[in-house]
């Protein structure tokens, strides 16, 4: 008898019927770049159809993505003023108290980081040009700190300095803050798919790069080996980023570890694809879907990517 498997794609309803992995809003998360002012909408010109939000703009567009089912949202600040003060207190403290009092049943996750608070550009504390570790964990922790009493649900540490989940889960629960969790940027790549954002942030590095910090492209069993220690840090999620080229890594992530994933569709793989969309190289509907669907198949429980509201408004599953 010969084996039939055709009859299982033999149209949508079917296809749909028995798909193994499907992405769905609830997987969502949708990134937000916020900054000092009032009436701001400031479109990057590295991603389009992205833009820098004054806080009662983002709120605007926090309640329009709500109306297509999307709950979650990371925030990334872009200060007026390049000091580790506007980290601690400026605006991402703001935008988080702002926010949770106008609109409810939403989860805000604060990025933690220094890159785009200093002049150096770098993700820890610079001294003679070099970056350190164990000198930046307080103040990272510090940053952390400020975010959950401003109403962060989790805090996201994006620096890849050694310890700093230990220290910021030791601090938050001093802080009496033990339900806060802590989504860690394990497993960060030092990538060229990060040039929008840093467009975005303006948080490009004043000198060098992030090589010291961030993993290597080429390194695979690394990243085993900081997602462990993550998770014995009080990692609650572990993250792979970027996505796209690093699939290998999400799975064997979600193979190893008894723990929720997240991935990260970075900047770059957003931007190439609005690109080649642009010039009707592609359909940007169906590529977002197939790249969003690799993510889940190869084991990412959560998607972080700045496609988020069109992806809501195409897709019906809940």
């Amino acid at each position: 008898m010969i084996k039939r498997p055709r009859r299982l794609r033999k149209n949508e309803i079917i296809r749909s019927l028995v798909r193994e992995y499907k992405v769905c809003v609830d997987d969502l998360v949708y990134p937000l770049f916020i900054k000092d002012g009032y009436k701001l909408k400031e479109e990057i010109d590295s991603m389009p159809g992205i833009f820098r939000y004054s806080i009662d703009t983002a709120i605007e567009e926090i309640k329009e993505a709500r109306s297509y089912g999307i709950k979650s949202f990371i925030l990334f600040g872009v200060p007026e003023e390049k000091n580790l003060e506007c980290a601690l207190s400026g605006i991402i403290p703001k935008a988080l108290r702002q926010i949770k009092r106008e609109i409810e049943d939403i989860v805000l996750i604060a990025d933690v980081c220094m890159c785009g608070y200093t002049k150096e550009g770098h993700c820890g504390i610079v001294k003679d040009g070099v970056i350190l570790n164990d000198e930046s964990l307080t103040v990272l922790a510090d940053i952390a700190l400020s975010y959950a009493e401003a109403g962060a649900d989790i805090v996201a540490p994006s620096d890849m300095m050694d310890g700093r989940v230990y220290e910021i889960r030791k601090k938050l629960d001093e802080h009496k803050f033990t339900d806060t969790l802590i989504m860690s940027y394990s497993v960060k790549y030092a990538s060229s798919f990060y040039g929008p954002f840093r467009d975005a942030a303006h948080s490009a590095p004043a000198f060098g790069d992030r090589k010291t910090y961030q993993m290597d492209y080429a390194n695979k069993r690394e990243a085993l080996m900081e997602i462990e220690l993550d998770i014995e840090e009080g990692a609650d999620i572990v993250m792979v980023k970027p996505a796209l080229s690093y699939l290998d890594i999400i799975h064997l992530v979600k193979e190893k570890f008894n723990i929720p994933v997240a991935a990260y569709n970075v900047s770059g793989e957003y931007s190439m694809v609005k690109a080649a969309s642009k010039m009707g190289w592609i359909n940007e509907k169906d590529i977002v879907m197939e790249i969003l669907t690799s993510m889940k198949r190869a084991g990412a429980d959560i998607i972080i990517t700045y496609h988020a509201k069109d992806v809501a408004r195409w897709i019906t599953c809940q």
